[in-house]
């Protein structure tokens, strides 16, 4: 005969009955009697079994638990009919294509580039023309000024052209200066007129102390070589960071993907549960109370189901900010599925080997040494400023005339003939340096205190300092990182391994009680416990498989292998490629 839980029920009650506790028999205030003093005993009147029930009432007899229907697979804002099968690879190849800060990252690249450029177009060198038209009428109270009428006008066609710059070697400044006119005057004393008269100077300062080795401009063009080479490793570091971010929200979506479908195969296996118990209460196996616990397992499942399909939708938007450029991109109505097996293998590197390559690879690390390159960049240059100002200066200027005789130049006879001509023979006077003028000499600058260039010579010398405590403290970050990395790592696989431990016992566990359950010498609550379990180690099995995949994307970002790993190149060109 099956025990049921009314038969169980009534063998109870009859016992306590029996003893005297039921009603008729309970004693007053459920306070137990105190043994009787009289020498006669006291009948105790016993129940009639007539008058007793033959099983209690059962619980919840006319209970009806109607079968709600299985979730909708619909989420927000996809067509779960345009599936995206991606890869890891080929999100991450969208990522670098695509992702808005990867962009980013370019633009200050190349804004650095042109920062470059701009700061080397300093030794452009600069040409500059000017011509104009002059007529001044100047007053003469002398006869010797061949004034007429009291003055004397003169008018002038000039043309004046200048090519000057710095010199990329030593500190240099030059300058080349060429006039070239052609001058009518009413003066009546002037033997050539009109005279076209010409001048071609070169100056040269070249600084002996300060400015020589390094001066302002080298040393802007030695910061934006180094703040490319900044921005170039901050690129890449940028490209690491994608790379990362794109691996763990593509695996937080397998996770998620395969956790809802661990959830429904769960509401499925409690939908079946149900129909189960509702078939054994008909035949009068179960009670009808097994069906209430059943049908609030079936909506547990059912509400886990639910979360579950909010957690796809939420990492599958991760993933897709992460993918697409903007928020209008087509794919953003799709759903997406990954198709990239699970890693179920860590790396096993070394710690040693592993902190060597973060050590060599690791662009945070790079860009301190740059920054601290700058830094000696600018020790350079304010050291330099605090020595005197020294520049040897050297000037050449070649003139050149020519022009027509006037009367007064004929009737006086005294012009040479090397002057008689147009502006053709003042230029080859000129060239021939007929009448050249030579200069040179030293300018000697002392600035009282230079306060300035200390001060900035002091500010630098501590910024290295400072630098280089920087430098310490990365280190020691990215060494705790390294080890955590290598610890998640370990940790990760064994955690594997335990978790699918698990979940083959549940699942034995599961499949003994369910027999046991139909063998009736178990209890419902068992199996539904049982049930219960297995879908938490299922889902821990999901999260160690999980987690592993995300500790080895930790792994190579930890040690800056990330690119090289994953065949990434970075050009030259603000580019990176997928080999």
């Amino acid at each position: 005969m099956i025990l049921t839980r009314e038969r169980l029920g009534a063998a109870i009650f009859t016992g306590f009955c029996v003893f005297g506790l039921c009603a008729g028999g309970r004693p007053l205030s459920g306070q137990v009697p105190a043994p009787s003093i009289s020498p006669t005993p006291i009948a105790v009147p016993t129940p009639q079994p007539g008058n007793l029930p033959v099983e209690p009432p059962p619980v919840a007899p006319n209970f009806e638990a109607p079968v709600r229907p299985m979730p909708s697979p619909d989420r927000v804002g996809v067509d779960l009919s345009n599936q995206l099968s991606l890869s890891i690879d080929q999100a991450i190849e969208m990522a670098l294509k695509n992702n808005n800060n990867i962009d980013v990252a370019r633009n200050n690249l190349q804004i650095n580039q042109w920062n470059l450029k701009a700061a080397r177009g300093v030794y452009d060198p600069l040409a500059t023309s000017q011509d104009y038209y002059e007529s001044a009428t100047t007053p003469t109270a002398s006869a010797i000024g061949g004034a007429v009428n009291g003055s004397v006008t003169q008018q002038r066609f000039q043309t004046t052209n200048t090519l000057s710059g710095y010199s990329p070697w030593q500190g240099g400044q030059y300058s080349a200066e060429f006039d070239n006119s052609r001058t009518t005057t009413s003066n009546t004393n002037s033997f050539l007129n009109p005279q076209f008269p010409s001048i071609l100077t070169f100056n040269y300062t070249q600084p002996l102390f300060r400015n020589r080795s390094i001066d302002q401009n080298r040393h802007q063009i030695l910061i934006a070589r180094k703040n490319v080479s900044i921005t170039d490793s901050q690129f890449r570091q940028e490209a690491i960071t994608t790379v990362n971010q794109v691996e763990q929200a593509y695996w937080n979506l397998v996770f998620a993907l395969r956790n809802l479908q661990v959830q429904i195969d769960a509401l499925k296996q409690a939908r079946a549960q149900l129909e189960s118990n509702q078939r054994q209460v008909e035949r009068g196996v179960l009670a009808p109370i097994d069906i209430v616990q059943a049908q609030g397992q079936l909506a547990t499942f059912e509400q886990n189901v639910y979360t579950a399909q909010e957690t796809v939708t939420r990492n599958e938007n991760t993933l897709k900010t992460l993918l697409l450029p903007d928020r209008t991109a087509a794919e953003w109505s799709q759903p997406i599925t990954p198709v990239s097996p699970i890693t179920l293998e860590a790396p096993h590197v070394p710690l040693e080997a592993a902190q060597a390559d973060a050590l060599k690879n690791r662009p945070e690390l790079e860009q301190l040494d740059l920054n601290l390159d700058i830094n000696k960049i600018d020790e350079r240059y304010y050291r330099n400023q605090t020595k005197p100002q020294i520049d040897l200066f050297g000037t050449s200027t070649s003139q050149g005339l020519a022009g027509t005789l006037t009367p007064a130049g004929i009737a006086r006879g005294t012009v040479p003939p090397v002057l008689v001509g147009g502006d053709r023979q003042s230029l080859a006077n000129l060239l021939a340096y007929k009448f050249p003028t030579y200069r040179a000499g030293v300018t000697i600058s002392l600035p009282l205190g230079n306060h300035v260039a200390k001060a900035n010579l002091g500010r630098t010398l501590v910024e290295g300092d400072r630098l280089q405590n920087q430098r310490a403290q990365e280190e020691e970050t990215i060494e705790s990182e390294v080890r955590n990395a290598v610890q998640a790592l370990r940790s990760a696989e064994a955690r594997l391994n335990a978790a699918v431990a698990a979940r083959v016992a549940a699942e034995e566990i599961y499949a003994s009680e369910q027999r046991q359950f139909r063998a009736g010498t178990t209890t419902l609550f068992l199996v539904l416990q049982r049930q219960t379990e297995l879908i938490t180690a299922r889902g821990n099995e999901l999260q160690a498989q999980t987690a592993l995949n995300q500790a080895i994307s930790e792994f190579h970002r930890a040690t800056g292998t990330t690119l090289t790993t994953n065949n990434i190149e970075v050009t030259p060109g603000a580019q990176v490629e997928k080999k």
